[in-house]
């Protein structure tokens, strides 16, 4: 497998190491209802390794004999500076980027996971399992909020607004440092919108930031 390196979208490299992939399960309540789960009163976290991250522009490669592999389209969050119960001023300083990221998920393994009470990773951290955009300079966003969507073979499939997030990103932040350290390099998922399904083979998949980010790749 090849080793994963942060980039900027014009190409250069982000000189970061990725350490952890960071988590927020259920942030938009459509999400929630549609897979029939209750909606959080707190972030819901968890963490995929560094090897589980890709670069979402080359092939798709599903894991073989698993069941049904969901995607889920989602803003990721670049950190620059080391957060450990930080205020949101602190939160909001230490955002480098931004980009786009595909939460693979084994769907049929997680529910299984999910019966007995187990831990999500093993459907949630395998290679592969995190494909990620190259990142935009965070300056170049508006504040208030972010738009992104993934198209499927030329049709509309998800569309996210940061706005209809339980938990918005600053605040998200600090709460995650409170329980764990972000690193400069980590990067943080912030939970998908509705419209989740499977991958097949042969598939393009076109994800959009804003008018600040467009990449596509295809499932193999």
């Amino acid at each position: 497998m090849d080793h994963y390196q942060h980039h900027w979208k014009d190409g250069t490299p982000v000189h970061l190491p990725l350490g952890k992939v960071v988590c927020v399960g259920r942030n938009y309540a459509e999400h929630a209802k549609e897979l029939d789960n209750p909606v959080p009163s707190e972030p819901l976290l968890f963490i995929k390794p560094a090897t589980a991250a890709v670069h979402v522009t080359r092939p798709l490669v599903l894991p073989a004999n698993q069941g049904q592999v969901h995607f889920e389209t989602e803003l990721a969050v670049l950190i620059g500076k080391p957060l450990t119960n930080a205020s949101a001023s602190e939160a909001q300083a230490a955002v480098l980027g931004y980009g786009l990221a595909l939460d693979l998920t084994l769907r049929d393994l997680q529910n299984q996971l999910k019966e007995k009470g187990h831990p999500w990773e093993r459907a949630k951290a395998f290679d592969g399992a995190c494909p990620l955009s190259p990142f935009v300079a965070a300056e170049h966003f508006r504040k208030n909020h972010i738009l992104f969507s993934l198209d499927i073979n030329g049709q509309p499939q998800q569309s996210g607004d940061t706005r209809d997030m339980l938990f918005p990103i600053i605040p998200l932040l600090a709460h995650i440092s409170r329980h764990f350290t972000l690193l400069p390099g980590d990067v943080v998922l912030t939970g998908t919108p509705k419209g989740v399904g499977p991958l097949h083979s042969g598939q393009i998949l076109a994800l959009q930031l804003e008018d600040q980010l467009s990449v596509s790749t295809k499932v193999v």
